[in-house]
């Protein structure tokens, strides 16, 4: 049961969602047909212990909606009262969407990361506020709007993906939405200086982009980072958000030159691909693996990693003083918790 009421989502998000919130890509079995919950509650555990306040447990992988529900049960098992698990709202279309978003508020799950289905062709605003509502209107967790690329809506709608007049509408109408993950016309920082100015007294505006987040931060505030694949960088994005907290911008900037190197290998290998129709889900968990986490194998259809890839993402990581793991990469293939 949510902590919170609809009426109360907006105040709860401003007072509980200080800081980064990471991503949780599911691990199965090493014949890949279950869930592998030992692999679930030990990305977890390190997730806390790298200071994330929160994760987003994804579901654009291969996986049947009962086995992310199951997944989503272990991983707020694993993670208690104050650690927030986001439901990722990205099913095939709206029908399934209602019934993964009730289903992910009985399993616990404290947010909604609300996505548009990739057959979803809306060619007005209207119909992107009638999906939007019907999905909020089915869960009592606040929401994250998600203005993004990746939609197509922006050609046909507007530059920004969803522009200020509809987030209006949207923010006026529906109490559940607390919180702007600001990526509109990515790749660019307008979203965010856009929505913080026009929404950041009423909902939460996020700065998911870490390369964005860093600077924009000692010009205006942010105070959360959700949902990326910020695990790449260990505890760093959690460590950066706290000295920005505390205005330390001297030293944030020095960690934001010290992760250059990684951010840029990660950006030449993936970044047309991040911000355009593609996310690489195993890029995402090799990235996380080379900081501790499971791995594992994905189901097909996943997209591939070559050796030269994911060598480069382990050496971006040593060029900023990080310390990744150097064990064979076969190893992520099989998973830190094989089951």
């Amino acid at each position: 049961m949510s902590a919170y009421t609809r009426a109360e989502a907006r105040d709860w998000a401003r007072e509980k969602l200080v800081g980064a919130v990471n991503c949780t890509i599911p691990s199965f079995t090493g014949d890949l047909r279950a869930v592998n919950e030992r692999a679930v509650r030990h990305d977890i555990r390190l997730a806390k212990e790298h200071g994330f306040i929160g994760t987003l447990g994804v579901s654009e992988i291969s996986i049947t909606l009962d086995e992310y529900l199951e997944f989503l049960r272990i991983s707020k098992d694993e993670a208690g009262d104050d650690f927030y698990v986001v439901h990722h709202a990205s099913w095939n279309d709206l029908e399934q969407n209602l019934e993964a978003v009730r289903g992910a508020e009985a399993a616990g799950a404290d947010l909604v990361l609300l996505a548009y289905p990739p057959n979803f062709y809306p060619e007005s605003e209207q119909e992107i506020y009638d999906y939007t509502k019907a999905v909020c209107e089915a869960t009592n967790l606040g929401i994250i709007l998600f203005p993004m690329t990746i939609w197509n809506f922006g050609t046909r709608i507007h530059p920004s993906d969803l522009p200020t007049r509809l987030i209006r509408r949207l923010i006026d109408d529906i109490p559940n939405i607390a919180v702007i993950k600001a990526e509109g016309g990515y790749p660019n920082i307008q979203s965010a200086v856009e929505c913080n100015r026009l929404f950041g007294d009423e909902v939460v505006i996020s700065v998911p982009i870490e390369g964005d987040l860093i600077p924009l931060s000692q010009v205006m505030p942010i105070q959360l980072s959700a949902t990326s694949d910020h695990e790449y960088f260990g505890p760093m994005i959690p460590r950066v958000m706290e000295l920005l907290r505390d205005g330390k911008h001297d030293e944030a900037t020095a960690i934001y030159w010290q992760l250059h190197p990684a951010r840029k290998t990660k950006a030449a290998l993936f970044g047309t691909l991040h911000g355009g129709s593609v996310l690489n889900r195993q890029a995402w968990k090799f990235q996380g693996w080379l900081q501790g986490y499971n791995g594992g194998p994905l189901r097909q259809p996943t997209m591939r990693l070559q050796d030269s890839q994911m060598a480069a993402l382990r050496k971006g990581l040593v060029d900023a003083g990080l310390e990744p793991s150097m064990d064979p990469i076969r190893e992520f293939f099989t998973g830190r918790h094989p089951a």
